[in-house]
């Protein structure tokens, strides 16, 4: 049997699943969840990892300039969890693209100033 139709049957057969048995809806969300958090389990070791190899260029920044680099971070962070709000109105996604483009910015600004020496 080819591999790509054994791929179709068993997504169409997991669909079926789905919508067939009681509750398949509920435990297709649990399974969306739980690979949302390893997602973002796995993007916060990364930030971590990268900032323990990167410490020592952080801390070389300056106080002022590493607080502006890790509100643009938080701000760049809040703003994109709440996506789904802010894009709702038209002010909304005016708003959202101001503060992710101020936190890029202002993220680019530092990281621009700190390789020119």
């Amino acid at each position: 049997m080819n591999s790509n139709v054994r791929n179709v049957g068993i997504v169409l057969a997991l669909a079926a699943l789905v919508v067939l048995l009681p509750g398949g809806g509920t435990g297709a969300q649990v399974a969306i969840q739980t690979v949302s958090l390893a997602f973002l389990a796995s993007i916060a070791w990364f930030a971590s990892l990268m900032y323990r190899q990167h410490r020592m260029t952080l801390y070389s920044l300056g106080d002022r300039r590493r607080a502006i680099l890790y509100v643009a971070v938080g701000v760049a962070t809040l703003t994109i969890t709440a996506t789904s709000r802010l894009w709702r109105s038209g002010g909304g996604i005016i708003v959202w693209f101001v503060l992710v483009g101020g936190a890029a910015y202002a993220a680019f600004t530092i990281i621009w100033s700190a390789r020119q020496y």
